[in-house]
């Protein structure tokens, strides 16, 4: 589950304050740090995922639903690639990062689409559904 999803659901509204958001991602849901949660809200403003109302955090719900959708395609991806390999998902992750560290800052999916590809695994099941 998306954090700010996480967050939407435990508030039950879309609207808070810096502090309030900061406090239910690394206190009551303690889903990440601080520093973690401070660096989420800075990506969802700039990405559009958070907007700045009025001293509160609005959640764009289009974006959020974009984004889980977006995490649930790389879980599945990176499921059938461990499946297909004989691997667990943690070896999978692995190797991910390590083609990040190589080709930069790529999507993730297309990190696992491309990881397949190299391993010979069957990956047209997910051709059609990457929106990059």
């Amino acid at each position: 589950m998306h954090p700010l999803e996480s967050v939407v659901t435990y508030k039950g509204s879309r609207e808070f304050t810096r502090s309030e958001l900061i406090g239910i991602l690394a206190f009551k849901l303690r889903l990440m740090g601080v520093k973690e949660a401070k660096d989420l809200i800075e990506r969802g403003l700039q990405s559009g995922l958070i907007e700045e109302r009025d001293d509160h955090l609005v959640i764009n719900e289009e974006i959020l639903r974009s984004e889980i959708r977006s995490e649930d395609l790389f879980n599945a991806m990176v499921k059938h690639v461990a499946r297909s390999l004989g691997w667990e998902m943690e070896d999978v992750l692995r190797e991910i990062q390590s083609m990040r560290e190589r080709y930069g800052d790529l999507d993730e999916r297309v990190l696992v689409y491309l990881l397949g590809m190299d391993r010979g695994v069957d990956m047209s099941p997910f051709k059609d559904k990457l929106e990059v």
